[in-house]
């Protein structure tokens, strides 16, 4: 018998495969266990989803018309916690211009969807973070502040590095709560990944040394 992967993991592989211009995806869960589908249910209440035997049919909004796709991932993973199985299927994908997309996004969001589209060994990356307006760099800097972000190139923006489980930088998940706080505060800009490395060991180092533009970051 095929072991399904579990539904956060699932949806994970979905945006990865799905085109990076979509604006809202519409999605089929078929629950393994029809005793389990009333509880799915209401798990997913948030996303107003409709019903049909054990399929459950919900959707995933990057422009604001429904639940964000990390709010769904959270969902998900809750219903991954409970130990509900299925299966995941996209039954359509909505379009939108990518301009219209990166206007709408929270920085919260954008991390997400960019860590979805990295290898999933990946080890160290280096990101940026490009705010709207200079009037954000004061208040952005002191709630990125725990990422060690550094001013490069453009005047507005700061770059940043993760680790995934181990060496020098944030994890992802420190970055994902920095970018919420701004967020929360109203700051808009653009989240963009600009190097990742996949498998890296350190041998007695902290981690990789990354030389971009002939300075060591």
């Amino acid at each position: 018998m095929l072991r399904l992967l579990r539904l956060a993991d699932q949806y994970k592989a979905i945006e990865r495969g799905s085109a990076d211009e979509w604006s809202e995806l519409r999605l089929d869960l078929t629950v393994s266990d029809e005793s389990r589908t009333d509880r799915a249910a209401t798990l997913l209440a948030p996303t107003n989803p409709g019903r049909l035997d054990r399929t459950i049919r919900f959707s995933a909004s990057r422009l604001g018309r429904g639940i964000a796709p990390e709010g769904v991932r959270r969902l998900l993973r809750r219903l991954d916690d409970e130990g509900i199985r299925g299966e995941l299927k996209v039954v359509h994908v909505e379009k939108a211009a990518p301009r219209e997309l990166r206007q709408t996004a929270k920085l919260a969001s954008q991390w997400e969807r960019a860590l979805s589209s990295v290898p999933p060994d990946w080890s160290d990356l280096y990101a940026e973070v490009r705010l709207d307006s200079t009037d954000y760099l004061e208040p952005a800097a002191l709630m990125i502040a725990p990422l060690n972000p550094a001013r490069r190139g453009d005047a507005t923006a700061f770059r940043f590095r993760c680790a995934h489980h181990f060496g020098y930088g944030a994890a992802a998940g420190m970055a994902a709560r920095c970018l919420e706080r701004c967020d929360a505060a109203g700051i808009t800009g653009e989240v963009t990944i600009l190097h990742v490395l996949s498998d890296t060991k350190p041998a007695a180092t902290q981690g990789p040394v990354w030389l971009i533009g002939g300075r060591v970051v």
